[in-house]
């Protein structure tokens, strides 16, 4: 049938199927604060759906399949989680450490190794299991890593570790 004779209506109350958020194959290691943070987004979520769902019709049926999808992944998250210890060696470079590097250009770094859902590169919050953090794990102050990189190998050296803030 041709879409020139679909009810508006029954177009606008059907909502496509969001693509499924991909859960990675790495272990889901996680800081203690950043289970607390899949845990909120969780509690989020289920309220953002309640909230949906109370509106009956009237709902946008789009952000109601959206939330439904990420609540479906945010709580698988939670479920996979592996809180590891709490970083507080100087001496090597664990999740949760923040780590001072400098690179092949004397540029000085700071990062914080985290797990993968707590990432956000502009905050300084690097995946453990990317290729930044693999190479800085299991490191400690004076050693000089390989970052295997996209764009390029490049060597850094660990200044100092500190454990998590």
């Amino acid at each position: 049938m041709s879409r020139a004779f679909v009810n508006e209506d029954q177009a606008a109350a059907q909502a496509s199927q969001p693509v499924e958020r991909r859960v990675s194959d790495q272990p889901n290691y996680v800081t203690a604060s950043g289970l607390a943070q899949l845990q909120q987004r969780v509690a989020e979520l289920n309220a953002l759906r309640n909230e949906l769902m109370a509106q009956g019709e009237r709902a946008d049926k789009q952000r109601l399949a959206d939330s439904e999808r990420d609540l479906r992944y945010f709580s698988a998250r939670v479920q996979s989680a592996q809180v590891v210890p709490a970083a507080h060696s100087t001496e090597k470079v664990q999740i949760g450490s923040r780590v001072t590097f400098v690179d092949e250009n004397d540029q000085q770094h700071t990062v914080q190794l985290v797990g993968e859902d707590q990432a956000d590169a502009t905050r300084g919050l690097v995946n453990w299991g990317s290729p930044l953090g693999r190479a800085l794990l299991g490191a400690g102050p004076g050693d000089e890593v390989l970052w295997r990189r996209p764009a390029g190998d490049q060597s850094i050296e660990v200044v100092s570790i500190e454990g998590e803030p």
